[in-house]
């Protein structure tokens, strides 16, 4: 070493550096690697991608290459640093050159390069994964060695390093990850995170209520029924004789509109028009219910609870509204809609959803125990609601306006106040 040039020496050094800040930033920026963006890369026949994604199959010999290399950078580093030291300080050179080389390896070697990766990390690791594709069968018995001791060396724990992970995703997590992109248009992230939260609602929290269900009672004289299906305000109506209980089908109204201009339509005729009525339980959830309108062939089902009676009416429509918000318009809309008073408050209707209202107004009421503003209502008050009875909830104030079949028909909410500035 005394024949070499001091020279020379700075200058592998600051190599050697240098080898030591590419193998801790290609470790960095590969296992900092969106798997999705990978693979979608990687799919699309992305080189850079293919080479990283077919080294992080065996994260083992991954770990084990760039370890070994660093390793190996790390203590030539060390013993020319030593060299050095001893050469320009004599004896003292040795804990100068220990202190130096511990900065210099710190900032230059591990965290600047590192910090960079992780900011930036597909411009490390596609480089990094073309240069450890080819040094991989030139070193693969030292890492595959390496890898064998790490391995027998984890199995008393139970680690596996040649297993496989699975990066999936819950629901909420891909909420979160949704809420945090940057790259999604506002509007298409709200039309994905109202698919994702379809599993959190119930065909009953959408569904036309019992007492608000439109339908053609047969048991009316022909004449009656006739002017009922003039005035329908839905596509899609059930049918039954006396009462929903007793529903015999659905009828697609536009499928009347030809006989009923050329006064073809009888009772007889429009029987043979009825398809069979297709129920579904309260508790189906929305995202269930969407798949299963779809296997079954069927826009519209009647609701009906755990003894079999019918407690509404669901569409196709009203699932879908969930996701994209209300599309359609039809006579119940100014009944359904939000009043806001001068005041701040609103006037809502009883039968209203929680879910629509939290929608709406950006709340959170409770939708566990009740779908409907009155459900919430008497389900706090624990009694029939009369006029005037109030009740609290998060702070907001329900007050009951009207009352009409000892059920909720209107009643007024209130925020919470909020305190200027």
């Amino acid at each position: 070493m005394n024949d070499i040039s001091l020279g020379l020496l700075l200058t592998l050094l600051v190599l050697l550096i240098a080898l030591s800040a590419f193998f801790s930033s290609s470790e960095t920026a590969l296992i900092s690697l969106n798997r999705y963006r990978l693979r979608h890369l990687a799919q699309r026949g992305h080189r850079g991608a293919q080479r990283a994604q077919k080294l992080l199959e065996r994260p083992d010999q991954l770990l084990g290459m760039i370890l070994f290399g660093n390793t190996f950078a790390n203590i030539l580093v060390s013993s020319l640093a030593t060299i050095i030291g001893l050469r320009l300080f004599g004896d003292s050179g040795l804990a100068i050159a220990t202190g130096v080389l511990t900065f210099l390896l710190l900032i230059f070697g591990e965290v600047a390069p590192k910090s960079a990766a992780a900011v930036i990390p597909e411009r490390f690791a596609w480089p990094a994964a073309w240069v450890y594709s080819l040094a991989l069968p030139v070193i693969s018995p030292f890492v595959r060695l390496i890898g064998w001791l790490a391995h027998l060396t984890l199995r008393p724990f139970g680690i596996d390093p040649r297993k496989k992970v699975v990066h999936g995703l819950s629901a909420a997590e891909l909420q979160t990850l949704l809420r945090e992109s940057s790259h999604l248009p506002e509007q298409y992230q709200n039309l994905l995170l109202s698919v994702l939260n379809l599993e959190q609602g119930q065909v009953e929290d959408v569904m036309i209520p019992r007492a608000d269900i439109f339908g053609i009672d047969l048991d009316e004289p022909w004449e009656s029924v006739l002017e009922q299906i003039k005035a329908a305000p839905y596509s899609r109506l059930p049918v039954f004789k006396g009462s929903v209980d007793h529903t015999i089908g659905v009828i697609n109204v536009r499928r009347l509109f030809a006989p009923m201009l050329d006064g073809s339509l009888t009772a007889s005729r429009f029987k043979r028009l009825l398809r069979e009525p297709y129920y579904v339980p309260e508790g189906t959830p929305l995202a269930t219910q969407l798949i299963n309108f779809q296997k079954e062939n069927r826009r519209s089902a009647l609701v009906v609870d755990e003894y079999g009676d019918v407690q509404g009416f669901v569409t196709l429509e009203d699932i879908l509204e969930e996701i994209v918000g209300s599309y359609t318009s039809s006579p119940a809309d100014e009944e359904d809609s939000i009043q806001q008073e001068p005041d701040g408050s609103f006037i809502l209707r009883g039968s209203m959803p929680l879910r629509e209202i939290n929608r709406l107004l950006e709340l959170e009421l409770p939708t566990d125990a009740a779908s409907t503003l009155n459900g919430l209502i008497v389900e706090r008050l624990e009694t029939l609601p009369t006029v005037g009875a109030q009740v609290e909830e998060e702070g907001i104030t329900l007050t009951v306006l009207t009352v009409e079949n000892r059920a909720v028909a209107t009643a007024r909410l209130t925020m919470p106040a909020v305190d200027a500035p």
